[in-house]
């Protein structure tokens, strides 16, 4: 995101533009490559309350949160682009807020990868997972990526939370 010291994100997290709804795709790639027609749009407060559930030492994916919105609401898959950016502003609504904060740090990228659009990006999200035990490791030599090594062994179950 461009310009986060100039927006309200904390306000953008309540405008639920007319989410959640559901929605039929009829594009036939996109039936395939999401295995079904049915298409959730979650509002962003939901990618919050989702966040929250996670608890120290724990860790999801913004595929798992997607992932549990859709088996929650009937649909096949929910909508990707809207999910990464409504998980940003989540994570700097929280960082606006300065208390009652999101643990938006344990919300990684699919296949663990960690987040460059968060607060203070890559290195700060780093320092708040390894604070809460996790190793973080480097791949690459050009297009240097981190992820959280083993992380699939710390994953959060949304299905525990009902």
């Amino acid at each position: 995101m461009a310009n986060e010291d100039k927006k309200d994100f904390n306000a953008m997290l309540l405008d639920s533009k007319d989410m959640p709804k559901l929605q039929i795709v009829t594009d036939p790639g996109t039936i395939e490559r999401y295995g079904g027609d049915r298409m959730y749009f979650a509002p962003p407060i939901d990618y919050d309350r989702a966040m929250r559930l996670v608890p120290k030492g724990r860790l999801t994916t913004i595929t798992d949160i997607r992932a549990h919105f859709a088996r929650a609401n009937g649909a096949d898959f929910t909508e990707p682009i809207t999910a990464g950016i409504f998980v940003s502003i989540a994570a700097w609504a929280s960082f606006q807020r300065g208390e009652d904060e999101t643990p938006y740090w344990r919300t990684l990228k699919a296949g663990g990868e960690l987040n460059p659009k968060y607060p203070g990006g890559i290195e700060a999200q780093r320092e708040r997972l390894e604070a809460e035990g996790h190793v973080v490791a480097q791949k690459g030599r050009k297009n240097i990526r981190y992820y959280v090594r083993g992380y699939e062994a710390a994953l959060y179950s949304f299905e525990d939370h009902k």
